[in-house]
C-alpha cells in the first residue's frame, strides 16, 4: 500500500502536479514524476548545486526540499529558461557563446543560481556573480568563461532597460 499524497504546483508558468511518497525529494518528483530532467543530482546532499531550481523567486537545492514542500509553490526549473520549442534564453546562450560548459551536468544548477542572482540583484557585479556561484561546484571547467557569461547577460539587460 502507497502513501503517496497528491502534490500540485506551478512549475515553468504551468499548473502541475502528481503522486508522491511525502519523502521523496522535489528533484525526484520533477524528474520522475514530472518528466523535467533538466534538473540533475551530484551529491543528493546540498553541496553540489547540480539540482538547482528557483521557487517562490528563490534558488533551493531540489535534493533537500521535500516535494510536499513545494506544493502550491510557482518552480521554475531549467526547462522554463526558453520557451518550448523556441530559441535558448539570454543565460543559455551566453553560456554557449562563452564556452562556459564542459560536460555539462554542473550547467542547469549554475544557469538556475545565475537566473535568480539577475532577478534579484540586476546591478550584480563580479564579485557577487562569484559569490553566488560559490555553492555551485563544476569539476570539467575553470569559472572564468561563467562568470563572463554571466556578466554579459546583466551587462545586455541593463541596457536594455536602460533604453
Amino acid at each position: 500500500m502507497s502513501d503517496a499524497v497528491r502534490i500540485d504546483l506551478t512549475v515553468n508558468g504551468r499548473a502541475m502536479g502528481g503522486a508522491a511518497e511525502p519523502r521523496t525529494h522535489l528533484a525526484d518528483f520533477l524528474r520522475q514524476e514530472l518528466r523535467l530532467t533538466g534538473t540533475h543530482l551530484g551529491c543528493e546532499h546540498g553541496v553540489c548545486g547540480a539540482c538547482t531550481v528557483i521557487v517562490d523567486g528563490r534558488p533551493v537545492r531540489a535534493c533537500l526540499l521535500l516535494a510536499v514542500q513545494a506544493a502550491g509553490c510557482e518552480v521554475t526549473t531549467v526547462e522554463g529558461l526558453a520557451a518550448l520549442d523556441g530559441p535558448l534564453g539570454d543565460l543559455q546562450a551566453a553560456f554557449r557563446r562563452r564556452h562556459a560548459l564542459q560536460c555539462g551536468f554542473c550547467t542547469p544548477g549554475m544557469l538556475m543560481t545565475l537566473a535568480a542572482l539577475a532577478a534579484a540583484q540586476p546591478d550584480a557585479d563580479e564579485a557577487e556573480v562569484r559569490a553566488a556561484l560559490s555553492g555551485n561546484l563544476c569539476r570539467c571547467t575553470g569559472y572564468a568563461p561563467i562568470i563572463a557569461a554571466a556578466l554579459d547577460v546583466l551587462e545586455a539587460r541593463r541596457a536594455s532597460s536602460a533604453t
